[in-house]
Protein backbone atom coordinates (compact mmCIF):
# COMPACT_ATOMS: atom_id res chain seq x y z
CA UNK A 1 0.00 0.00 0.00
CA UNK A 2 1.60 3.74 -1.11
CA UNK A 3 1.41 6.54 1.11
CA UNK A 4 -1.50 8.30 -0.76
CA UNK A 5 -3.81 5.27 -0.85
CA UNK A 6 -2.88 4.79 3.06
CA UNK A 7 -4.27 8.28 3.73
CA UNK A 8 -7.16 7.95 1.18
CA UNK A 9 -8.20 4.81 3.34
CA UNK A 10 -7.74 6.28 6.84
CA UNK A 11 -10.32 9.57 5.53
CA UNK A 12 -12.54 6.34 4.93
CA UNK A 13 -12.14 5.81 7.91
CA UNK A 14 -12.83 9.17 9.22
CA UNK A 15 -9.31 9.24 10.90
CA UNK A 16 -7.61 11.90 10.87
CA UNK A 17 -4.14 11.91 9.07
CA UNK A 18 -2.84 15.06 10.24
CA UNK A 19 -0.37 15.06 13.37
CA UNK A 20 0.08 18.88 13.45
CA UNK A 21 0.13 19.43 17.01
CA UNK A 22 -1.25 23.52 16.75
CA UNK A 23 -3.93 22.76 14.37
CA UNK A 24 -5.60 19.47 16.16
CA UNK A 25 -5.03 20.17 19.14
CA UNK A 26 -8.38 21.16 20.42
CA UNK A 27 -9.65 18.79 18.19
CA UNK A 28 -7.41 15.86 19.82
CA UNK A 29 -8.41 16.57 23.27
CA UNK A 30 -5.07 18.30 24.54
CA UNK A 31 -6.86 21.32 24.42
CA UNK A 32 -4.77 24.31 23.87
CA UNK A 33 -1.13 22.37 25.07
CA UNK A 34 1.38 24.19 24.41
CA UNK A 35 4.36 21.90 24.10
CA UNK A 36 7.34 23.59 24.64
CA UNK A 37 5.99 24.98 27.94
CA UNK A 38 7.68 24.57 31.13
CA UNK A 39 4.53 22.18 32.53
CA UNK A 40 3.57 20.36 29.43
CA UNK A 41 3.85 17.12 31.65
CA UNK A 42 1.05 18.65 34.05
CA UNK A 43 -0.63 19.18 30.89
CA UNK A 44 -0.53 15.79 29.37
CA UNK A 45 -0.92 14.84 32.95
CA UNK A 46 -4.50 16.41 32.81
CA UNK A 47 -5.18 14.77 29.84
CA UNK A 48 -5.98 11.17 31.60
CA UNK A 49 -8.62 10.54 34.50
CA UNK A 50 -6.45 9.36 37.34
CA UNK A 51 -8.13 7.86 40.64
CA UNK A 52 -6.94 9.54 43.32
CA UNK A 53 -6.87 6.20 45.81
CA UNK A 54 -3.12 6.05 45.10
CA UNK A 55 -0.24 6.64 42.94
CA UNK A 56 -0.34 3.94 40.30
CA UNK A 57 3.27 3.14 39.39
CA UNK A 58 1.97 -0.53 37.52
CA UNK A 59 1.67 0.84 34.13
CA UNK A 60 3.39 -2.35 32.98
CA UNK A 61 0.36 -5.10 32.78
CA UNK A 62 -1.94 -2.30 31.41
CA UNK A 63 -2.10 0.98 30.87
CA UNK A 64 -5.12 3.08 30.65
CA UNK A 65 -6.53 4.89 28.08
CA UNK A 66 -5.66 8.70 28.12
CA UNK A 67 -9.28 10.49 27.88
CA UNK A 68 -8.70 11.38 24.29
CA UNK A 69 -8.63 7.46 22.96
CA UNK A 70 -11.15 6.40 25.12
CA UNK A 71 -13.61 8.63 23.85
CA UNK A 72 -12.49 7.92 20.41
CA UNK A 73 -12.63 4.52 20.98
CA UNK A 74 -16.32 4.14 22.87
CA UNK A 75 -17.09 5.98 19.19
CA UNK A 76 -16.22 3.05 17.56
CA UNK A 77 -18.27 0.89 19.81
CA UNK A 78 -21.24 2.40 18.91
CA UNK A 79 -20.54 2.71 15.15
CA UNK A 80 -19.77 -0.86 15.26
CA UNK A 81 -22.82 -1.68 16.90
CA UNK A 82 -24.96 0.95 14.65
CA UNK A 83 -23.93 -1.22 11.94
CA UNK A 84 -24.32 -4.58 13.46
CA UNK A 85 -23.54 -7.29 11.02
CA UNK A 86 -23.12 -4.84 7.90
CA UNK A 87 -20.12 -3.72 9.39
CA UNK A 88 -18.62 -7.24 9.91
CA UNK A 89 -19.45 -8.46 6.30
CA UNK A 90 -18.28 -5.59 4.76
CA UNK A 91 -15.20 -3.51 6.29
CA UNK A 92 -13.83 -5.25 9.09
CA UNK A 93 -11.13 -6.76 7.32
CA UNK A 94 -9.94 -3.71 5.42
CA UNK A 95 -9.65 -1.40 8.62
CA UNK A 96 -8.04 -4.07 10.56
CA UNK A 97 -5.41 -3.83 7.10
CA UNK A 98 -5.20 -0.16 8.14
CA UNK A 99 -4.56 -0.39 11.41
CA UNK A 100 -2.23 -3.16 11.11
CA UNK A 101 -0.44 -0.85 8.06
CA UNK A 102 -0.13 1.93 10.19
CA UNK A 103 1.21 0.11 13.28
CA UNK A 104 4.01 -1.55 10.65
CA UNK A 105 4.84 2.61 9.92
CA UNK A 106 4.99 2.73 13.45
CA UNK A 107 7.60 -0.04 14.46
CA UNK A 108 9.89 0.26 10.90
CA UNK A 109 7.95 -2.72 8.87
CA UNK A 110 6.46 -3.50 5.85
CA UNK A 111 2.46 -3.75 6.29
CA UNK A 112 3.05 -7.81 4.72
CA UNK A 113 5.18 -8.37 7.98
CA UNK A 114 2.65 -7.33 10.54
CA UNK A 115 -0.72 -8.95 11.75
CA UNK A 116 -3.07 -7.45 14.83
CA UNK A 117 -3.53 -10.03 17.28
CA UNK A 118 -4.83 -10.03 20.76
CA UNK A 119 -1.41 -9.53 22.75
CA UNK A 120 2.06 -10.83 23.04
CA UNK A 121 1.62 -14.29 24.63
CA UNK A 122 -1.10 -15.10 21.32
CA UNK A 123 1.79 -13.62 18.98
CA UNK A 124 4.48 -15.32 20.46
CA UNK A 125 2.53 -18.85 21.21
CA UNK A 126 1.58 -18.54 17.24
CA UNK A 127 5.33 -18.71 16.69
CA UNK A 128 6.03 -21.36 19.28
CA UNK A 129 2.91 -23.86 18.39
CA UNK A 130 3.49 -23.74 14.53
CA UNK A 131 7.24 -24.13 14.67
CA UNK A 132 8.57 -26.89 12.35
CA UNK A 133 9.90 -28.91 15.35
CA UNK A 134 11.89 -32.35 14.65
CA UNK A 135 12.53 -34.65 17.66
CA UNK A 136 15.72 -33.35 19.31
CA UNK A 137 15.55 -29.39 18.33
CA UNK A 138 16.76 -26.94 20.54
CA UNK A 139 15.08 -23.57 21.29
CA UNK A 140 17.74 -21.26 23.58
CA UNK A 141 15.00 -18.72 26.33
CA UNK A 142 16.54 -17.43 29.40
CA UNK A 143 14.73 -17.98 32.97
CA UNK A 144 13.48 -14.09 33.46
CA UNK A 145 11.70 -14.71 30.20
CA UNK A 146 8.04 -14.62 31.03
CA UNK A 147 6.04 -17.59 32.18
CA UNK A 148 3.48 -17.82 29.97
CA UNK A 149 5.98 -17.94 27.19
CA UNK A 150 8.41 -20.67 28.66
CA UNK A 151 5.35 -22.86 29.54
CA UNK A 152 4.47 -23.16 25.77
CA UNK A 153 7.76 -24.48 25.03
CA UNK A 154 6.90 -26.92 28.02
CA UNK A 155 4.12 -27.90 25.61
CA UNK A 156 5.99 -27.77 22.79
CA UNK A 157 8.77 -30.14 24.20
CA UNK A 158 6.05 -32.43 25.38
CA UNK A 159 4.00 -32.25 21.78
CA UNK A 160 7.15 -32.68 19.44
CA UNK A 161 10.23 -33.88 21.88
CA UNK A 162 12.46 -30.86 21.31
CA UNK A 163 14.18 -29.37 24.32
CA UNK A 164 13.99 -26.02 25.85
CA UNK A 165 17.52 -24.67 26.58
CA UNK A 166 17.71 -21.72 29.79
CA UNK A 167 20.54 -19.09 30.48
CA UNK A 168 20.30 -16.49 32.89
CA UNK A 169 20.13 -13.01 31.49
CA UNK A 170 23.46 -10.88 33.21
CA UNK A 171 21.89 -8.51 35.31
CA UNK A 172 24.52 -5.48 35.34
CA UNK A 173 26.35 -6.15 32.40
CA UNK A 174 29.52 -4.41 31.77
CA UNK A 175 28.98 -3.89 28.07
CA UNK A 176 26.25 -5.79 25.12
CA UNK A 177 29.09 -8.71 24.49
CA UNK A 178 28.60 -10.09 27.80
CA UNK A 179 24.84 -10.24 26.95
CA UNK A 180 25.33 -11.71 23.86
CA UNK A 181 27.90 -14.04 25.38
CA UNK A 182 25.62 -15.70 27.22
CA UNK A 183 23.09 -16.82 24.50
CA UNK A 184 26.14 -17.95 22.49
CA UNK A 185 27.25 -20.30 25.21
CA UNK A 186 24.20 -22.26 25.21
CA UNK A 187 23.98 -22.64 20.99
CA UNK A 188 24.43 -26.30 20.21
CA UNK A 189 24.39 -28.01 16.42
CA UNK A 190 20.85 -28.81 17.12
CA UNK A 191 19.47 -25.14 18.39
CA UNK A 192 17.09 -23.92 16.05
CA UNK A 193 15.04 -21.07 17.87
CA UNK A 194 16.51 -18.61 20.32
CA UNK A 195 13.71 -16.15 22.85
CA UNK A 196 15.23 -13.18 23.37
CA UNK A 197 13.54 -10.42 25.42
CA UNK A 198 13.51 -6.86 24.08
CA UNK A 199 13.01 -5.43 27.26
CA UNK A 200 13.03 -8.30 30.26
CA UNK A 201 9.59 -7.32 31.71
CA UNK A 202 10.80 -7.77 35.78
CA UNK A 203 13.83 -5.40 35.54
CA UNK A 204 13.67 -2.84 32.29
CA UNK A 205 16.89 -4.50 31.28
CA UNK A 206 16.69 -3.41 27.58
CA UNK A 207 19.04 -6.01 25.35
CA UNK A 208 21.42 -5.45 22.50
CA UNK A 209 19.14 -7.57 19.79
CA UNK A 210 20.58 -6.65 16.81
CA UNK A 211 24.31 -7.51 18.13
CA UNK A 212 22.08 -10.92 19.39
CA UNK A 213 20.38 -11.64 16.64
CA UNK A 214 23.40 -11.21 14.20
CA UNK A 215 25.34 -13.47 16.62
CA UNK A 216 22.56 -16.11 16.48
CA UNK A 217 22.17 -15.65 12.66
CA UNK A 218 25.88 -16.67 12.44
CA UNK A 219 25.34 -19.52 13.95
CA UNK A 220 22.10 -20.45 11.84
CA UNK A 221 19.55 -19.48 14.17
CA UNK A 222 16.22 -17.71 14.52
CA UNK A 223 15.21 -15.02 16.51
CA UNK A 224 11.93 -14.40 18.25
CA UNK A 225 11.64 -10.74 19.95
CA UNK A 226 9.43 -11.07 23.15
CA UNK A 227 8.41 -7.10 22.49
CA UNK A 228 5.97 -7.54 25.38
CA UNK A 229 7.15 -4.02 26.63
CA UNK A 230 8.72 -2.37 23.84
CA UNK A 231 6.19 -0.54 21.02
CA UNK A 232 4.93 2.37 22.43
CA UNK A 233 8.11 2.81 25.12
CA UNK A 234 11.20 3.38 23.38
CA UNK A 235 12.26 3.78 19.66
CA UNK A 236 13.23 1.09 17.47
CA UNK A 237 13.41 0.02 13.78
CA UNK A 238 12.41 -3.49 13.26
CA UNK A 239 14.75 -3.55 9.74
CA UNK A 240 17.13 -2.30 12.66
CA UNK A 241 16.97 -5.45 14.72
CA UNK A 242 17.49 -8.00 12.01
CA UNK A 243 15.04 -10.39 14.18
CA UNK A 244 12.72 -13.09 12.65
CA UNK A 245 9.80 -13.16 14.33
CA UNK A 246 8.55 -10.31 17.09
CA UNK A 247 5.21 -10.40 19.39
CA UNK A 248 4.53 -6.99 21.26
CA UNK A 249 1.31 -6.10 23.25
CA UNK A 250 -0.33 -2.74 22.84
CA UNK A 251 -2.65 -2.21 25.29
CA UNK A 252 0.92 -1.49 27.81
CA UNK A 253 2.78 1.35 26.39
CA UNK A 254 0.61 2.31 22.98
CA UNK A 255 -2.19 2.52 25.70
CA UNK A 256 -4.73 0.49 22.88
CA UNK A 257 -7.56 -1.08 24.49
CA UNK A 258 -7.07 -4.86 26.05
CA UNK A 259 -7.40 -7.09 23.16
CA UNK A 260 -4.70 -5.67 21.20
CA UNK A 261 -1.54 -7.04 20.37
CA UNK A 262 1.34 -7.46 17.46
CA UNK A 263 3.28 -10.41 15.14
CA UNK A 264 6.08 -9.56 13.16
CA UNK A 265 7.30 -12.43 10.58
CA UNK A 266 10.06 -11.33 9.01
CA UNK A 267 9.11 -11.11 4.86
CA UNK A 268 9.35 -15.27 3.25
CA UNK A 269 9.39 -16.72 6.93
CA UNK A 270 5.41 -17.09 7.59
CA UNK A 271 5.11 -20.13 5.43
CA UNK A 272 6.84 -21.99 7.52
CA UNK A 273 4.61 -21.73 10.64
CA UNK A 274 1.77 -23.40 11.00
CA UNK A 275 -0.86 -21.98 11.82
CA UNK A 276 -2.71 -22.64 15.15
CA UNK A 277 -6.15 -22.34 14.42
CA UNK A 278 -7.42 -23.02 10.74
CA UNK A 279 -8.15 -19.85 8.86
CA UNK A 280 -10.95 -19.23 6.20
CA UNK A 281 -8.36 -20.18 3.37
CA UNK A 282 -6.05 -23.01 4.12
CA UNK A 283 -2.33 -22.52 2.82
CA UNK A 284 -1.95 -18.86 2.58
CA UNK A 285 1.57 -17.91 1.56
CA UNK A 286 1.81 -14.39 3.67
CA UNK A 287 1.27 -13.59 7.89
CA UNK A 288 -2.61 -13.44 7.04
CA UNK A 289 -2.40 -17.81 7.05
CA UNK A 290 -1.69 -17.17 11.28
CA UNK A 291 -4.45 -14.52 11.60
CA UNK A 292 -7.56 -16.21 12.57
CA UNK A 293 -9.08 -15.84 15.51
CA UNK A 294 -13.00 -15.95 14.29
CA UNK A 295 -15.55 -12.91 15.19
CA UNK A 296 -13.37 -10.73 17.62
CA UNK A 297 -13.69 -6.76 19.01
CA UNK A 298 -13.01 -4.94 15.94
CA UNK A 299 -13.20 -1.64 17.96
CA UNK A 300 -10.70 -2.17 19.70
CA UNK A 301 -8.60 -2.43 15.80
CA UNK A 302 -10.28 0.79 15.36
CA UNK A 303 -8.79 2.10 18.58
CA UNK A 304 -5.20 1.14 17.01
CA UNK A 305 -4.75 4.58 15.02
CA UNK A 306 -6.22 6.56 17.36
CA UNK A 307 -3.66 5.19 20.18
CA UNK A 308 -0.84 6.05 17.75
CA UNK A 309 -2.33 9.29 16.68
CA UNK A 310 -1.66 10.45 20.28
CA UNK A 311 1.43 8.96 20.50
CA UNK A 312 2.36 10.77 17.35
CA UNK A 313 1.14 13.84 18.91
CA UNK A 314 3.12 13.70 21.78
CA UNK A 315 6.55 12.49 19.81
CA UNK A 316 7.58 9.18 20.54
CA UNK A 317 11.20 10.38 20.70
CA UNK A 318 9.99 13.21 23.54
CA UNK A 319 7.67 10.26 25.36
CA UNK A 320 10.99 8.16 25.36
CA UNK A 321 13.08 10.74 27.03
CA UNK A 322 10.35 11.34 29.46
CA UNK A 323 9.76 7.86 30.63
CA UNK A 324 13.74 7.68 30.79
CA UNK A 325 13.95 10.71 32.42
CA UNK A 326 11.08 9.71 35.28
CA UNK A 327 12.51 6.18 35.53
CA UNK A 328 16.18 7.83 36.65
CA UNK A 329 14.57 10.50 38.39
CA UNK A 330 13.87 8.10 41.72
CA UNK A 331 16.31 5.12 41.23
CA UNK A 332 19.31 7.63 40.87
CA UNK A 333 18.29 8.73 44.08
CA UNK A 334 17.98 5.31 46.16
CA UNK A 335 20.95 3.61 43.99
CA UNK A 336 23.38 2.51 46.41
CA UNK A 337 21.63 3.54 49.73
CA UNK A 338 22.21 0.90 52.43
CA UNK A 339 19.54 -2.12 52.39
CA UNK A 340 18.24 -0.76 48.63
CA UNK A 341 18.73 -3.19 45.58
CA UNK A 342 18.16 -1.56 42.41
CA UNK A 343 17.38 -4.44 40.14
CA UNK A 344 17.86 -2.63 36.63
CA UNK A 345 21.07 -2.00 34.93
CA UNK A 346 22.85 1.48 36.01
CA UNK A 347 23.40 2.75 32.45
CA UNK A 348 20.94 4.87 31.00
CA UNK A 349 20.67 2.74 27.41
CA UNK A 350 19.65 -0.49 29.43
CA UNK A 351 16.40 1.15 30.45
CA UNK A 352 13.87 3.56 30.13
CA UNK A 353 10.26 3.75 32.04
CA UNK A 354 10.54 0.52 34.12
CA UNK A 355 12.84 -0.35 36.79
CA UNK A 356 12.78 -3.02 39.81
CA UNK A 357 14.38 -1.98 43.43
CA UNK A 358 14.17 -4.26 46.73
CA UNK A 359 14.64 -3.73 50.50
CA UNK A 360 17.70 -6.00 52.07
CA UNK A 361 15.73 -8.85 54.50
CA UNK A 362 11.86 -7.72 52.93
CA UNK A 363 9.54 -10.31 50.86
CA UNK A 364 8.79 -8.10 48.08
CA UNK A 365 5.03 -9.40 48.19
CA UNK A 366 5.57 -7.57 51.98
CA UNK A 367 7.17 -4.61 49.88
CA UNK A 368 4.67 -4.39 48.20
CA UNK A 369 1.57 -4.78 50.38
CA UNK A 370 3.02 -1.94 52.87
CA UNK A 371 3.52 0.26 49.91
CA UNK A 372 -0.19 -0.03 49.24
CA UNK A 373 -1.07 -0.49 52.79
CA UNK A 374 1.00 2.36 54.65
CA UNK A 375 2.12 4.94 51.56
CA UNK A 376 -0.95 4.04 48.65
CA UNK A 377 1.32 3.41 45.97
CA UNK A 378 0.76 0.25 43.88
CA UNK A 379 3.25 -2.00 42.54
CA UNK A 380 3.53 -5.24 41.89
CA UNK A 381 6.04 -7.82 43.52
CA UNK A 382 8.63 -9.62 41.88
CA UNK A 383 9.83 -13.21 43.36
CA UNK A 384 12.22 -15.24 40.88
CA UNK A 385 14.56 -15.89 38.62
CA UNK A 386 17.25 -13.95 40.37
CA UNK A 387 14.69 -11.05 41.54
CA UNK A 388 13.75 -9.79 44.25
CA UNK A 389 11.88 -6.50 44.42
CA UNK A 390 8.98 -4.46 43.23
CA UNK A 391 8.56 -3.39 39.45
CA UNK A 392 8.03 -0.24 39.07
CA UNK A 393 6.75 1.59 35.65
CA UNK A 394 5.58 4.89 35.71
CA UNK A 395 3.90 6.50 32.48
CA UNK A 396 3.72 10.07 30.83
CA UNK A 397 1.27 11.03 33.60
CA UNK A 398 3.57 10.26 36.06
CA UNK A 399 4.56 13.85 38.19
CA UNK A 400 7.59 14.21 40.06
CA UNK A 401 5.69 14.39 43.21
CA UNK A 402 4.72 11.38 43.11
CA UNK A 403 8.18 9.85 42.57
CA UNK A 404 9.23 11.73 45.21
CA UNK A 405 6.58 10.39 47.64
CA UNK A 406 8.00 6.75 46.22
CA UNK A 407 11.55 7.85 47.16
CA UNK A 408 10.29 8.87 51.12
CA UNK A 409 8.58 5.02 51.62
CA UNK A 410 11.56 3.40 49.96
CA UNK A 411 14.01 5.25 52.51
CA UNK A 412 11.83 5.23 55.52
CA UNK A 413 10.95 1.31 55.02
CA UNK A 414 14.83 0.87 54.10
CA UNK A 415 15.84 2.65 57.39
CA UNK A 416 17.10 5.68 55.23
CA UNK A 417 15.03 8.44 56.43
Amino acid sequence: MNKRSFLKSLAFLGISTSFSLKSEAKESGFGSIDFEADDLWDQIRAGYKLKPDYINLENGYYCFLPQETLEKYIEHLREVNYQGSHYMRTVQWENKAKSAAMLAELVGASPEEIIITRNTTESLDLIIAGYPWQEGDEAIMSNQDYGSMLNMFELASRRHGMKPVKIDIPMHPENDEEVVAAYEKAITPNTKLMMVPHIVNITGHILPIQKICDMAHSHGVEVMVDGAHAVGHFTFNMNDLHCDYYGSSLHKWLSVPLGSGLLYVKNGKAPKIRPLLAPYQLDQKTISNLNHTGTHAVSTDLAVINAIEFQNKMGAKRKEERLRYIQKYWSDQVRGLPNVVVNTPLDPKRSCAIANVGIVNMKPSDLAKRLLEEYQIFTVAIDGAGVKGCRISPNVYTSETDMDAFVIALKELSGNA
